[in-house]
């Protein structure tokens, strides 16, 4: 069986070829970040998420009057089993009340309303386009988080660099710069479309079978690499500061994405995601399936941010759902496809303890198609700047082809 360069580098599994270096002046200013150490996490809530109940606009007349029966009560005072006011007008989900501590010392931000100009409300197509970052294009080959990888400088990657916890490589990560799609630290799988044979066989396996063309003559550096990271004992770390992940897979990658930050092993950029918000019927309100689901994310995002500790200084964790629900419920006390949704930004560098965009409102004549929240941030607005800022990627770096910034930059990071 025969395995080229070029296989390996469409397949998007561990592509570790040489990466095109960016005009020197560009290079020096993404080489600061780099010696910080900065690090972009990005969690995908697949399946999409309901923005309003996440955020709860109690405020809002029209949102109660929309749903009479899933609506979130208003905040009362001394109640931990209600809303959590934030602002006046808006409030947490009682299921992600340990994200409070986080607004309140400012290291959560929040953008509702946020969302893609395209209109559709196909689960496949939105994620598609969200992870490609160029809504209505489905023939873009690689992934906007793939192409800022590509921009990064290449004197200092490791095979580390960008990673996504899971067993397929997704498409937010795919390109000429490579990544890794791991299932755990235990475990470095090359993963490959073109090649099913090769799916069970480690780095040790290939570099002993003598594949060394398969890396393009960087096998050796890329076995190093391999036993740098185990010598580092990422997989041995256990959570700090009193860090209590959430049993499931959503935890259990947070939990690994951490270790590879303190093992110190040239992370940049993570990605992980989590599936099951597509509550089409028996949605609830404080209690049920919904609120089931937040309270796994809230709590694995606050063991996140305790585990790193002082890391968090050189991190920054982006939320993002392909669209949210309707604001009104359905006949099966459910909500269906909706347009725009929220999305949360947490890190050592955000200016948090504030909502971020502008507010549509939900009255009928504001809605968009007069049934959903109208997208009012776009979310190459919110991604461009939350990644050039966070990893110093050059602003004229194409991470999203043929889009124009539609306001001012939101000021999310300091």
């Amino acid at each position: 069986m025969t395995f080229t360069r070029r296989a390996l580098l469409k397949s998007g599994a561990c592509a570790l070829a040489a990466m095109t270096m960016p005009p020197r002046f560009l290079a020096r200013v993404a080489d600061a970040a780099e010696a910080r150490g900065t690090i972009l996490v990005a969690v995908f809530q697949r399946g999409a998420v309901d923005g309003l109940s996440m955020i709860v606009p109690h405020g809002e007349a029209s949102y109660y009057a929309a749903r009479p029966s899933i609506a979130l009560p208003r905040p009362r005072r001394g109640d931990a089993t209600t809303t959590v006011d934030l602002d006046g007008f808006f409030a947490l989900h009682p299921a992600l009340a340990p994200l409070l501590p986080l607004w309140e010392s400012k290291t959560l931000a929040i953008v509702p309303a946020c969302g893609s100009p395209d209109i559709t409300r196909s689960h496949f197509d939105a994620q598609d386009y969200m992870e490609s970052g160029t809504p209505g294009v489905k023939s873009t080959p690689d992934g906007w988080l793939g192409r800022a990888a590509g921009a990064l400088p290449a004197a200092r990657a490791t095979p580390f660099r960008s990673v996504a916890l899971g067993a397929q490589l997704p498409r937010i990560l795919r390109g000429d710069a490579g990544a890794l799609a791991l299932r755990s630290l235990d475990r470095f799988e090359v993963r490959t479309t073109s090649q099913p044979a090769m799916t069970q066989r480690g780095f040790e396996s290939l570099y002993g079978e003598g594949v060394r063309d398969l890396l393009h003559g960087t096998g050796r550096e890329t076995f190093e690499a391999v036993r740098m990271l185990k010598s580092a004992g990422a997989a041995r770390l256990t959570p700090a500061n009193g860090a209590d992940y959430p049993r499931g897979r959503f935890g259990e990658s947070l939990r690994q994405i951490a270790q590879l930050i303190r093992a110190d092993v040239g992370l940049r950029i993570a990605f992980a995601d989590v599936d099951g918000w597509d509550t089409h019927v028996g949605q609830g309100a404080e209690q049920g399936q919904l609120a089931n689901r937040l309270r796994d994310f809230g709590a694995g995002l606050a063991a996140f941010i305790r585990d790193l500790g002082d890391r968090l200084a050189d991190v920054v964790l982006l939320t993002m759902s392909e669209f949210g629900r309707t604001v009104a419920e359905n006949g099966n006390r459910g909500t269906d496809h909706g347009h725009a949704t929220t999305m949360f930004v947490l890190g050592g560098s955000v200016r948090g303890g504030r909502l971020y965009g502008r507010w549509p409102g939900l009255a009928p004549e504001q809605r968009f198609e007069s049934r959903d929240l109208a997208v009012s941030t776009d979310f190459r607005d919110l991604f461009s700047e939350i990644t050039t800022r966070q990893l110093a990627v050059p602003a004229s770096t194409a991470l999203f082809p043929g889009w124009t910034p539609t306001h001012a930059p939101l000021g999310l990071l300091g």
